[in-house]
């Protein structure tokens, strides 16, 4: 019996925590937390210890799977690939390359491989029918960038170890981790604000676990583009605003104030709940602090003004003077540098193509996967007909998922890439088995600039893969090879030479790259790479594998740097862009249905993030049960008592599960888990009962955000009723 403890990394989740796998023949046999990692230092959370069960989970699918009459059956990788070949080569010779699309989930993210493979594959086939997890996650926070900035990947994180003043907007770090930052030990870090006398101030309907720690601001559900306009409006009238700050970086200065000018702390109140003199407070709070960093995260990222709302919230640190400066919202510097060569090569736009089904501007390649299902169903030119979808459970994320569930059936091929029978891939012709983030290479290319203290990493495989799951990245390849398409071949030309010479190959013969050696020649000539030995101790993967445990690149993120960032011609940041004009006049209080008094918002519990964790027994324990969290008043009203059955009701549809009665929730507002009712191949998950929220939630085109397609998800008009007992 041989055993090996290899260090590896967490990619559940952004704090990336390090972790030790410990390998017995060829199997995972537990996963600790790592002590050697220079900012996790022996802590992982209780999702990353329990990937071991999802690893040797006996649900997870390890073999092609093909669907028949009778349910799916057991096929051969050539048999799946040559089946789907053909059929994809038929749809593309009777409708076009315009009938194939593809829906990417979360995971994604934490594979560069994969994200490299698909997008190369996007360019080389032309796909327009292109669908992720960000528009029910972050799509708003890149098109809010590009206003301001033009560029769509800079965003800002705050710099929480010098910061005297943090203002959070829907986000709860103690339970997510963090998101669109990247941060381990991130209690640790907000704790530490407090500690040298700073401030931490948490704006939610909810009482989150964070905001018990700190202070807290009960706003009511969608109400922050009235708080952060009504915040502006303020400094703006008392003349708190940096006057320097915003004449070295921002254009658009008075166009902004007059768009902020009637949103009043008075006039707002209705919509937040707020009285005037907290709102007042709060903003010259923020504008007289030494230093101060303003974050928003998932909570503000799903209501009806979801890129608005990211728009301001960075309006406020440029007009306080807080962009850009110590103890501010910083700009990390990127592994590899997307947004410069994005603005030299102008691949990735934003609103470089129209959907097909309310006219949508696609985001980073992608459109809103609210519209999937009319996609599906809606005939005529461009019309999706084959779908594939990879490490996503779209119909447990989208809105309405029995919709598309509905129209998924109705598809020429659907073809799943994932590790388990999930709740949307029941009616796909084939399911291809995919690793495990420990059964590949990867470095967490898109998270380096977004952490606090620069920092990276690069993993072997931990595993060789189960069964015979493939990587995403040899499968998508697999694929497109069958339909004439070869993303990264690279030809007899000078990068061709290079990347010959790279891998050992004679000078002149075409070269089929992999992951690691296009990652190694980005790293190499990206900000931090050593240029091929012209810059000793600059990054390389030779270099990374002599770091098992990670590098720390810098202290913390450097800051004076807006001038690189902003791509805007006149090197300014935009406050009054206007799409942002636009929606400041049009922002006005949605009149309240009587039918329907009550608002909904999510939430995020600790043991819950992917749809697959609800199959791990240990993140299971202790009789877990969806409930709806209500304030006492409300529950009053509706007849509702403490552990009792309730139902929930908006315009859409209608969901029944548990009450839970807190003070925790501002009244008006209930919030409830996602994640629940699962109806895949995954049987504990299956038992463990629950609804889907996003079930109350609408497709309709009127509905989804019109600037970055967001789902609206929080803040959805609900009504509350008991359920009879018996």
């Amino acid at each position: 019996m041989s055993q090996r403890e290899i260090p590896t990394y967490c990619r559940i989740c952004e704090p990336l925590c390090g972790l030790i796998a410990t390998v017995e023949d060829g199997k995972l046999v537990r996963l600790r937390a790592d002590k050697e990692h220079p900012l996790s230092k022996g802590n992982a959370c209780p999702k990353g210890i329990a990937f071991t069960e999802i690893q040797n989970d006996p649900d997870r699918v390890l073999y092609p799977l093909r669907r028949t009459p009778d349910g799916f059956e057991r096929v051969t990788w050539d048999e799946a690939l040559d089946d789907i070949g053909a059929r994809l080569r038929a749809l593309i010779a009777a409708h076009g390359r315009e009938s194939l699309g593809w829906y990417f989930g979360n995971p994604s993210s934490f594979s560069y491989s994969h994200t490299l493979w698909l997008v190369g594959f996007q360019l080389a086939a032309g796909l327009r029918h292109v669908y992720s997890a960000g528009s029910q996650d972050i799509n708003n926070r890149f098109v809010a960038s590009e206003l301001l900035y033009g560029s769509l990947t800079s965003v800002p994180v705050p710099d929480l170890d010098r910061t005297d003043f943090l203002l959070m907007l829907g986000a709860n770090p103690v339970v997510s981790h963090g998101s669109a930052m990247s941060v381990p030990r991130i209690r640790e870090k907000l704790m530490a604000i407090t500690k040298r006398g700073g401030r931490v101030v948490v704006v939610d309907p909810r009482r989150t676990e964070t905001a018990h720690l700190f202070e807290h601001v009960g706003v009511r559900p969608d109400g922050d583009a009235w708080l952060l306009a009504s915040m502006l409006q303020v400094i703006f009238a008392e003349g708190l605003e940096d006057a320097p700050a915003l004449r070295a970086q921002a254009a658009g200065v008075r166009e902004l104030r007059a768009a902020v000018e009637r949103f009043t702390p008075e006039s707002t109140a209705v919509v937040t709940g707020l009285e005037p003199d907290v709102v007042r407070t709060l903003a010259r709070d923020l504008a007289r602090a030494n230093s101060a960093a303003v974050y928003g995260r998932t909570g503000t990222c799903l209501g009806r003004h979801a890129t608005l709302v990211a728009f301001l919230i960075d309006a406020l640190a440029v007009v306080t003077g807080n962009l850009d400066t110590p103890g501010g919202s910083v700009f990390g510097k990127e592994l590899v540098a997307v947004s410069q060569l994005n603005a030299r090569l102008g691949l990735i736009k934003y609103g470089k193509n129209r959907s097909r089904i309310g006219d949508f501007p696609d985001v980073l390649g992608t459109f809103p996967a609210a519209i999937m299902a009319k996609e599906i169903t809606t005939p005529g030119p461009g019309q999706l007909r084959a779908l594939f979808t990879s490490a996503g459970n779209p119909v447990s994320s989208v809105p309405n998922g029995r919709e598309l569930s509905t129209a998924l059936a109705q598809l020429d091929l659907y073809v799943s890439i994932d590790l388990y029978r999930n709740d949307s891939n029941s009616t796909a012709d084939y399911i291809l088995p995919a690793t495990t983030f420990l059964e590949r290479d990867d470095i967490p290319l898109p998270f380096t600039a977004l952490a606090p203290t620069p920092y990276t990493q690069y993993t072997e495989r931990v595993l060789e893969p189960y069964g015979e799951a493939r990587e995403e990245w040899r499968i998508i390849d697999a694929i497109a090879t069958r339909i004439g398409v070869q993303p990264f071949v690279i030809g007899p030309k000078a990068a061709g030479r290079l990347l010959s010479r790279l891998r050992g190959l004679p000078g002149g013969r075409s070269a089929r790259p992999t992951p690691p050696l296009l990652v190694d020649l980005a790293l190499r000539t990206g900000p931090y790479g050593d240029r091929f030995g012209l810059r000793p101790g600059g990054l390389s993967l030779k270099m990374l594998r002599r770091h098992p445990h990670g590098v720390v690149l810098a202290d913390s993120i450097t800051a004076g740097v807006l001038r690189e960032v902003v791509q805007h011609k006149d090197k300014r940041v935009h406050l009054a862009p206007d799409e942002i004009r636009t929606a400041l006049r049009d922002l006005n209080a949605a009149p309240v249905d009587p039918s329907y008094p009550l608002r909904l918002i999510g939430m995020r519990e600790l043991k819950s993030h992917n749809s697959w964790m609800h199959n791990s027994e240990l993140l299971m324990r202790g009789d877990r049960v969806q409930a709806a969290r209500i304030n006492p008043k409300d529950a009053a009203v509706a007849g509702i008592s403490d552990g009792s059955r309730c139902r929930v009701t908006s315009a859409n549809g209608s969901i029944e599960l548990t009450a839970r009665l807190t003070e925790d929730m501002t009244e008006g507002a209930v919030a409830i888990p996602h994640g629940w009712g699962h109806r895949g191949g995954w049987r504990r998950a299956n038992a463990a009962g629950g609804v889907n929220p996003n079930e109350l939630m609408s497709t309709d085109p009127a509905d989804i955000e019109p600037l970055a397609g967001m789902s609206h998800l929080n803040g959805v008009p609900i009504r509350l009723d008991p359920v009879p007992q018996g």
